[in-house]
């Protein structure tokens, strides 16, 4: 089963890249990293309808980027959940209650279609959903607060959570609303969609992924993301054009 439905959080104003404008107009080679997101998305998914969710006075958008036939721009909120949440209500008239609904960073250029695939391939079985993830390969130490070690982390079973995420339209709207209810954990707390429904006492399964489908957060991400795409381009499936 392919999802009916993308949803790309694309509101953040990307602080830590200290840039001049938020990270997914960053360039790789004259296009920006939304551009190249949005086309692994449709390489993979072509007829998935897409929910892009941007700020409401973002002025480096333009739609010539977004591949999709099937597209609307959603406003984004002042958290990913909130965005997340108002494209789900954006889709509501059409949703269906078991449409698979996957949410991917924009900030992840660099995400394979066999990834892509298979996360959907496991989220379309999985009553509670599934995540891209790789297991924890390094040392852990968590601080003190004053800047020094206070131990060492068994990394035994820990694991970096990837997108995309994928869940069923209402398991996914249900955990989000409780998540950010009165009595639910916080939006603070919500940090990608599977913690929301973690929340719920719901296992979401682990999709092993690669570890080049990296996130760019920081300065150093946008020069490691470039030669990730030119690396993947002699053997994959993508068309974009990187720089070497």
């Amino acid at each position: 089963m392919t999802p009916r439905w993308l949803i790309v959080p694309a509101a953040g104003s990307g602080r830590r890249m200290g840039a001049e404008c938020p990270k997914q107009y960053l360039r790789i080679a004259e296009r920006p990293v939304l551009a190249y997101t949005l086309d692994r998305l449709h390489q993979a998914f072509p007829e998935a309808g897409l929910c892009l969710c941007l700020r409401p006075d973002d002025n480096h958008f333009t739609s010539d980027w977004v591949p999709f036939a099937d597209y609307r721009r959603v406003p984004g909120g002042e958290e990913r959940v909130d965005s997340v949440i108002n494209a789900l209500r954006a889709i509501e008239p059409l949703a269906r209650d078991d449409d698979l609904v996957l949410v991917h960073d924009v900030a992840r250029p660099c995400v394979s279609i066999e990834n892509l695939m298979e996360l959907a391939h496991h989220a379309a079985r999985q009553p509670n959903g599934a995540l891209l993830a790789t297991p924890v390969a390094d040392t852990i130490k968590r601080d003190d607060g004053a800047g020094c070690v206070q131990r060492t982390e068994d990394r035994r079973g820990l694991w970096q959570a990837q997108t995309p995420q994928g869940f069923r339209y209402a398991l996914l709207r249900r955990a989000l609303e409780a998540a950010l209810s009165a009595d639910g954990i916080g939006a603070a707390m919500v940090t990608d969609e599977a913690s929301a429904v973690e929340a719920l006492g719901l296992t979401p399964v682990l999709v092993p992924g690669r570890r080049d489908n990296i996130k760019i957060t920081h300065p150093e991400d946008l020069a490691l993301a470039t030669h990730i795409l030119a690396a993947q381009r002699p053997s994959g499936p993508t068309q974009e054009t990187v720089a070497s």
